[in-house]
């Protein structure tokens, strides 16, 4: 058996993460308001910040809260989020109205941990997200507000846990008062994936025969930019195999010349939005036979239709499959990453 850690139905359950990831934060307080966000994290702990800010681009119910002691606020701009893979913090860290999200699964990862520890010499606003480890002993014991997740086991890998995280701290978001947020959303989304999981694991498994033997490169439009990179991380952890992204319209004005002579075999898989700007569209479609001109294969997959969770996380459920399939045409388990592992206790010595 190939999948020793059946991580399929792990893939095949993620849809549920949606609601799950409501419960988790309903309870969390926080001190004062904030109009902005760092979140502070790596792998797919710092993602969840980018679908955040995929799906805050595509709604218009901002809202922020107006009183004695925000008497400015109706002057402040959208909300606004800042993703952070390092070991020290942004500046935009250090604005009195930012709160800052230690985003950490394991709640060990050795970048966070040097940015918690910077937030809280500073006296920062603080939030912590983690299923155990340093982070939440951390909050614990400085009684900072913390969303704890659920424990990763043999049968649940973290980095499929983006669910209940993007949930988790929508929910939040809204509570504080920054969105209006509809919470049925989730259920009725998390339903319509569950029924359309066959079809989508059908679409996944022709993707992977399509790519098999090649270098899967994702290109998607900007505002689901975020969807391209976490494709092509599932392919890097999932597959074992190199890939790589980018997005329309930056592409066209510089990468695309770079495959007039490729050194390696590659495949383009392009995440279509049919809402894009028709200039959008038509630079993909001219791509694809451009591309087709000089012996490059590709195909065009539309971004399932729905609201802008179902958008997203259909999305990323078709690259789960897609991933999970290739890595067992190659014979591989998907679930190991024994070179991050190694990686880890070189660094520990």
């Amino acid at each position: 058996m190939i999948d020793k850690e059946n991580l399929i139905e792990t893939i095949k359950n993620a849809p549920n993460q949606l609601t799950a990831g409501l419960e988790l934060s309903k309870n969390v307080k926080l001190d004062k308001n904030f109009y902005s966000i760092v979140l502070s994290g790596m792998g797919g702990s710092a993602l969840v910040g980018e679908l955040l800010q995929t799906y805050l681009s595509g709604t218009s119910n901002f809202r922020y809260p107006i009183s004695d002691e925000t008497p400015n606020s109706n002057e402040k701009k959208i909300i606004s989020i800042v993703i952070n893979r390092s070991y020290s913090l942004p500046p935009e860290s250090y604005e009195p109205d930012c709160l800052n999200v230690i985003s950490s699964y394991s709640g060990n990862t050795e970048e966070t941990l040097s940015c918690f520890d910077e937030a809280l010499k500073n006296n920062l606003n603080c939030l912590g997200i983690a299923a155990g480890g340093k982070v939440m002993d951390i909050c614990k014991e400085k009684n900072v507000p913390f969303i704890e997740m659920p424990k990763p086991g043999p049968d649940f890998q973290p980095r499929f846990a983006t669910g209940y995280s993007f949930s988790a701290l929508l929910n939040l978001i809204a509570n504080n008062g920054l969105i209006t947020l509809d919470t049925n959303i989730f259920q009725e989304t998390a339903d319509k994936i569950k029924s359309d999981l066959p079809a989508l694991e059908n679409l996944g498994r022709e993707i992977a025969q399509k790519i098999r033997g090649k270098t899967p490169i994702i290109y998607a439009p900007i505002q689901y930019k975020p969807l391209a990179m976490i494709w092509k991380i599932m392919f890097n952890e999932n597959t074992k195999t190199p890939a790589f992204w980018n997005f329309f319209p930056e592409l066209s004005h510089n990468e695309m010349v770079g495959f007039t002579k490729p050194q390696a075999d590659f495949y383009f898989i392009m995440l279509r939005d049919k809402n894009d700007h028709p200039q959008n569209l038509k630079r993909l479609e001219i791509t694809v036979n451009l591309f087709k001109e000089y012996g490059i294969e590709s195909i065009a997959s539309d971004i399932p239709e729905g609201n802008p969770v179902y958008r997203i996380f259909a999305a990323i459920q078709l690259g789960s499959f897609a991933s999970y399939h290739l890595a067992l045409a190659y014979g591989i388990n998907p679930t190991p990453v024994e070179m991050v592992e190694k990686l880890k206790k070189m660094l520990a010595e």
